[in-house]
């Protein structure tokens, strides 16, 4: 996870892009459809009714209901009507599919009534169903798109490299290649490129990305330290008791990804 894990730092920005790109397509159709919902709203014979107010007509006043419901229906509910056609497709029905059943049955009730089927309203159900789905998944893929960058951040804690202790002194390595009971120098100001326990030296470390502690905690010989966290103070030596998917990081990485799954 290393290295691995720096390397596919570059892949969790393209998915945090991908779902931010998302978000916008969500956010802009919600927006576009809320306003034309507005005056399908003040139009609906059933809410004029209900709330005791009228709309002065003009030619083609009937047909706004049905007019910007179509639009609403087609341009707001092209998303899902998408994909709940590759859900289909692939023939694994999902929330998708369940939105364009929905949205597909509503605009057919609300065609219905304009040709005279149902002695009913139901372009304004049609337009706040298709807003009210919108906004959702716009929230959805912003959430996504936080823990996304979440991911990308503690990803982006871990060094390329790590000073590791040999016979004859230091080595600089790729953190891929330590393994448990390897022992490195970590210096003030440097990241703690493993799991592991300090073995010589003293030191303030910043755990806050990990732990949320906003305050350094100073740790001697025989403390913990986690990969990731900043070394202030004094240079520690460090014995390696985890690696790669094994360390506490990961753990939290593995988290973040099962929660905007």
């Amino acid at each position: 996870m290393a290295d691995g894990g720096h390397g596919g730092h570059g892949a969790h920005a393209g998915h945090g892009g991908g779902h931010a790109g998302h978000a916008d397509v969500f956010q802009r159709r919600f927006w576009i459809s809320l306003i034309l919902t507005i005056p399908i709203i003040l139009y609906s014979h059933m809410i004029q009714e209900w709330f005791g107010f009228s709309m002065p007509m003009f030619p083609g006043s009937n047909l706004i209901g049905p007019g910007l419901g179509t639009f609403i229906f087609l341009f707001g509910g092209a998303v899902f009507l998408a994909g709940g056609w590759s859900e289909l497709r692939a023939r694994k029905p999902g929330m998708m599919l369940l939105i364009s059943l929905a949205i597909g049955v509503a605009f057919a009730a609300s065609l219905a009534t304009s040709l005279g089927w149902f002695n009913l309203d139901f372009w304004w159900e049609l337009a706040l169903l298709i807003d009210i789905m919108l906004l959702g998944h716009w929230q959805e893929m912003r959430a996504i798109g936080q823990a996304r960058g979440a991911l990308d951040a503690l990803a982006a804690l871990l060094p390329d490299e790590a000073e590791r202790i040999t016979a004859t002194g230091t080595e600089t390595v790729p953190i891929a290649s330590l393994r448990p009971g390897d022992v490195v120098l970590v210096r003030p100001g440097g990241r703690v490129p493993a799991d592991g326990e300090i073995t010589e030296g003293e030191a303030e470390l910043d755990e806050s990305m990990i732990t949320g502690e906003s305050r350094p905690i100073e740790k001697g010989v025989g403390g913990r330290v986690v990969a990731g966290t900043v070394v202030a103070g004094a240079a520690i030596r460090v014995r390696v008791v985890a690696t790669g998917a094994d360390t506490a990081l990961a753990g939290i990485q593995r988290l973040v990804e099962q929660a905007q799954s």
